[in-house]
Parts: structure tokens; sequence; C-alpha cells
């Protein structure tokens, strides 16, 4: 199997097959990536401007690190893009690293009910700063190391892993909140997160 870079690289020069493969190795994580921030539709044309801004900004890729590591941060690049625009709407904030998604937009229902743990999870991530939010699911739900990590972010792995850290308990406080006294411990918690990717 041809490998990411390779692809890449002859995308570049014209040959839509390749870019072609890479879109189709790479579309679900994406696509995973934005439908737990974005709606559908938003969606749809967030992954088709992060796999072209791969393409535009290639002068930014050097093969330093992993493809996945370039490919998630063009696409949180486009994610804050996004919310900048909706700084025209009253009451939204776009600044990712303090705001959450639920602050960020309009008409995300909280509504718990009897929700499952999964369920649970999914809600009390979207209520997270949405770079701690993304910065949880590429690493549970994209497997990414620290190293793929610190590349999306612009940061050092050790920074990387106290910002994980911070994050995780976080998420731990917002479940809490959420469920109550019966929340689970952070162990739980991180193979609720993991079991999260696919609700």
């Amino acid at each position: 199997m041809e490998d990411d870079e390779s692809l890449l690289a002859r995308w570049c020069g014209g040959d839509q097959a390749a870019g072609g493969a890479l879109f189709e190795r790479h579309f679900e994580s994406v696509r995973r990536f934005f439908k737990s921030k974005v709606g559908p539709q938003d969606a749809e044309d967030l992954i088709q401007r992060t796999f072209l801004g791969c393409v535009k900004n290639r002068a930014g890729y050097r093969g330093e690190s992993s493809f996945r590591g370039y490919l998630f941060g063009v696409a949180r690049n486009e994610l804050h893009m996004h919310f900048r625009t909706l700084r025209r709407h009253p009451g939204l904030v776009p600044d990712a690293s303090v705001q959450s998604v639920v602050d960020l937009r309009t008409g995300v229902s909280t509504q718990m009910g009897r929700a499952d743990e999964r369920r649970l999870v999914q809600v009390a991530l979207r209520h997270l700063p949405v770079e701690a939010q993304t910065l949880l699911e590429l690493a549970y739900w994209e497997a990414m190391t620290a190293n793929e990590l610190a590349d999306v972010f612009g940061v050092s792995p050790i920074t990387i892993r106290t910002r994980k850290h911070r994050a995780r308990e976080k998420l731990r406080d917002i479940v809490e909140a959420l469920r109550g006294s019966d929340a689970p411990r952070i162990d739980d918690l991180e193979t609720a997160t993991v079991a999260a990717r696919d609700g």
C-alpha cells in the first residue's frame, strides 16, 4: 500500500486518483472529527475544505511529522475559521480555546433523560472547550500519539500530556455534574470516551 506522503505528493502534482485514495483512506476519521462539533451540512463543507487545504498548504508539510498530524492540523484550522464566522451571531464568542461547542453552536440539546454512558460522554465532550474536546477525541478516537498531537497543536509532546491530563479531569467534572454522584471513575471514563466515538 502506498504511503500517505507519496499519495499527497502525487496529488499535488495533479494525480486526482492519488487524491481520491487519500480522501477514501482518511475520510471517516475527518468526518468523525467534524461530526461532534458542527452540523451535518457544515461538516461536509469542512471535510472538503480540509482535504483541499492539504494540497493548497502543501508547503507547510515538510514530512517531519506524520501525514495524519498534518491533516488534523489543517482540520483544526478549518474548524477555527468556521467558528470565527459565527461572530455575527449574538452571544457567540469565537475563541475555541475557552468556548465549548455548546456555547459556540445553537440548537445543541443538553437534555440527558436516561441516556447511556456513551451518550453522556458525547454530551460532556461537547461541553469542553473546543481545543480540549479536539485533543481528547484525537487521542482516544483516532489513537494519535503525543508526538502526532504535538504536530496538530503546534506544541511539545510534554505540553500535550499536560493538556490531555487537564482535559480528562475537566471531562470527568462535567460528567459528574451531568450525571450526579454515580459518575464513572477516570479509568472507566477513558473507556467510555473511546466507546463514544461512533455514537
